[in-house]
């Protein structure tokens, strides 16, 4: 550190960055084994991050999901909007969840946040957000096509104190676990949240003890000038002037179809200005985004473009200008339905990278599953007499790239979740997975093809099970680019007991699954990049041996018979 400017030394800022990840991921790991739902401890669908006084995101757990980076600023906002430094006290831990009020994103996002204080002076705080598989509402799991307004998607957490200088507030967790369907899960998962913050602040605390506040307090806003100057300079190497590019959402589910997603991204110099201008307006159905969700977007395709190393924190924010109209799909206005949210984000994300793929072709992919393909069973478990809830996102393919094809069965993009293994399915729920498996032929076509759907068949075991879902790119294919060719759709489906396959609204609600049928959940794939003429000879020979593209695809679009 130089005394003169009171500015950190590189080597004393790497190392206080590099603690305080650690503080983050080890908050991020101790939720995960804490955890009682599949949802959390093997899907891993949560977030853990430390910020400043000022409530600004300093550090964010490596694994934690790029759709919550925004929820964590919203929450803070709200919270010290709310509440003086000097109204909190050691022990207290915040919790929120709610898009409108509490910074939130959709409701089963709840957020905790823990200050944290030194010689009696606040630090920071340490957070986290954990995906609940239900918080209520009129449909199991709080996540179905069907709704229409915020009030049926769940119980609405304003900004409160769930923890009142380290003493449980009885009431307010009483009425979180009232409004939803699995209270002993829920419970569960809210303590591991309440874990996961506590340590996280122990942590920070031994930190600041070992290298002194104030110096903790310099390193703070150190990280963030450091990442907004990276990003500058990052965007200093796109070449000055407008990029533009737009896409279509299926529908909403409550009658509109084909909303439009468009934007103008312009670049002069180190600055970048986001436009969604021409995007369609809020919807009845719920794939609304609210203005934090479509920043999370902007955020992430900048980072994964740009400099995918660069930590995610405020100085993000402060290098970014974003213009979203008030009441559109993008910028939705209360009391706009949001459960889907996380669909539309990934197709703003396909949108923002199909604009800047005309100035960073390196970087750019295909279209990739461009969902958040949600599954949900809800019914009466048998064999322990409770009733059961198994919620789960599920991944599909990822696009052409310019060097490489796109990765098969995986989640993209700003959902950095696992898929649920079969073991794990079948030990916690009476539920049986008949099969699993990617999509033949529906990756698209490329110099570099696009990544495989996924399969999967579950039936209920001796019991009836109610079947809700979400599902987009079920009628728009994900397209190519530079050439590429679109991969395949997703669907739904009942498949009875004579194997014959009955395809369901792409944004079910409330399905009733007998014992003699099964739910068929397909993903889309993703879109290829570069002509298919350009496909190494070689590369095709593996296609055909791999069994994931069937002669006749290999045919059509390259012209390859496995006999030359």
């Amino acid at each position: 550190m130089t005394e003169r400017s009171g500015e950190l030394d590189p080597i004393t800022l790497e190392i206080l960055g590099n603690s305080l990840r650690s503080i983050a991921d080890e908050s991020y790991i101790a939720l995960t084994k804490a955890a009682y739902s599949t949802n959390i401890k093997e899907r891993r669908d949560h977030s853990t991050a430390l910020t400043d006084a000022q409530g600004r995101l300093a550090v964010q757990a490596d694994n934690s999901l790029p759709i919550h980076l925004a929820s964590m600023l919203g929450m803070m906002e709200q919270l010290l909007a709310k509440h003086r430094p000097e109204e909190m006290r050691e022990g207290d831990i915040f919790v929120a969840n709610d898009p409108y009020v509490a910074g939130g994103t959709h409701l089963p996002d709840v957020n905790l946040a823990m200050p944290c204080f030194v010689d009696g002076r606040l630090l920071g705080f340490v957070c986290n957000i954990a995906h609940h598989a239900d918080i209520g509402g009129m449909t199991p799991g709080s996540m179905a096509g069907g709704m229409s307004e915020i009030y049926q998607e769940g119980l609405r957490i304003p900004l409160v104190r769930l923890f009142d200088g380290g003493e449980l507030v009885s009431d307010v967790l009483d009425l979180l676990l009232l409004n939803v369907r699995v209270p002993h899960e829920r419970r569960g998962d809210y303590y591991a949240q309440i874990a996961a913050c506590r340590l996280g602040a122990r942590r920070l605390a031994e930190l600041a003890r070992r290298y002194d506040g104030a110096l903790l307090r310099r390193a703070f806003a150190a990280i963030m000038d450091r990442t907004e100057a990276r990003l500058r300079a990052g965007v200093e190497e796109i070449p000055d002037g407008r990029y533009e590019f737009r896409d279509v959402l299926d529908n909403d589910g409550m009658g509109a179809v084909d909303i439009p997603i468009a934007v103008a991204v312009d670049v002069a110099g180190d600055r970048i200005r986001f436009d969604f201008t021409g995007t369609g307006p809020q919807m009845k159905g719920n794939f609304n985004l609210t203005f934090n969700a479509t920043q999370s977007a902007v955020y992430y395709v900048l980072k994964a473009m740009l400099d995918p190393d660069l930590p995610n924190n405020d100085g993000l924010i402060r290098a970014v200008e974003i213009s979203a109209p008030l009441g559109t799909l993008v910028n939705a206005e209360h009391p706009a339905a949001v459960a889907g949210r996380a669909n539309t984000s990934q197709r703003v994300v396909d949108v923002l990278i199909g604009a800047l793929a005309k100035a960073l072709p390196e970087q750019a992919v295909g279209a990739a599953n461009g969902a958040n393909v949600t599954a949900v069973f809800y019914g009466h478990d048998p064999r322990h007499d409770r009733p059961y809830l198994y919620l789960e996102t599920l991944g599909g393919g990822f696009g052409g790239r310019a060097t490489k094809d796109g990765k098969d069965g995986v989640q993209v993009h700003i959902t950095n979740t696992s898929n649920l293994p079969v073991e794990a399915i079948e030990s916690e729920y009476p539920l049986l997975v008949e099969s699993y498996g990617l999509i033949e032929d529906s990756g698209g076509a490329g110099r570099y093809r696009g990544g495989l759907g996924i399969r999967r068949v579950v039936r209920p075991v001796g019991h009836e099970t109610v079947f809700s879902g979400m599902g987009e790119r079920f009628v728009h294919r994900p397209w190519g680019i530079f050439g590429g060719q679109s991969g395949g759709t997703g669907r739904f489906a009942i498949r009875r007991a004579d194997q014959r396959e009955e395809a369901i609204s792409d944004k079910p609600n409330g399905v009733q699954v007998s014992p003699d049928a099964a739910v068929v959940i397909e993903t889309p794939g993703a879109g290829g990049y570069g002509p298919p003429a350009e496909r190494d000879h070689a590369a095709l020979e593996t296609d055909h041996r791999s069994g994931r593209f069937s002669a006749d695809y290999l045919r059509r679009h390259y012209g390859f018979a496995a006999d030359d």
